[in-house]
């Protein structure tokens, strides 16, 4: 589990094989935190078809060390374009089955809509620009996916 947190404890990324509790994650950036009205969290989980196939499961692979830079990245991005509090990102590596989660992305601010803009651009930049690969289990047999077109074209609306 590769987890980066700032003395600040502003941000927090986590790219881990373990699962996580929303509650606990949300309680985290709730914690001690009086100055942000707003928090606005997303989380993925395995779900059972896509493109026409029946999924199983999936196996997720990441590039550690350029994973996490990427990730500091898009949050610097989004730190950027909004006043925002505390940001936290898990994404889970290796084997996950149905329901299991995938990814949480959680962001506090003093007024809604940058929460929740931010939330959005961490997302949709997690989906093209962060280095992690994708095997769908299905059952016609395993396939590396790509990026969609949709979450690319996404990604590009915010330049």
């Amino acid at each position: 589990m590769t987890i980066i947190v700032p003395p600040n404890n502003q941000q927090r990324i986590s790219i881990q094989k373990e699962d996580f509790n929303l509650g606990d994650e949300v309680a985290l950036l709730e914690a001690d935190n009086h100055e942000d009205g707003a928090i606005v969290t997303f989380s993925g989980r395995v779900r059972n078809k896509n493109l026409g196939l029946n999924v199983k499961g999936l196996y997720l692979e990441h590039y550690p060390g350029m994973t996490e830079k990427s990730l500091e990245k898009i949050v610097d991005d989004a730190k950027h374009r909004w006043q925002l509090g505390r940001i936290t990102i898990i994404h889970r590596i290796g084997q996950l089955y149905l329901g299991e989660q995938i990814v949480f992305v959680g962001v506090t601010s003093k007024h809604r809509q940058d929460a929740f803009a931010a939330t959005e651009f961490i997302m949709d930049f997690l989906k093209v620009n962060a280095p992690f690969w994708k095997k769908e289990l299905t059952e016609q047999g395993e396939n590396w996916l790509e990026a969609r077109s949709i979450d690319k074209n996404k990604a590009q609306q915010w330049n």
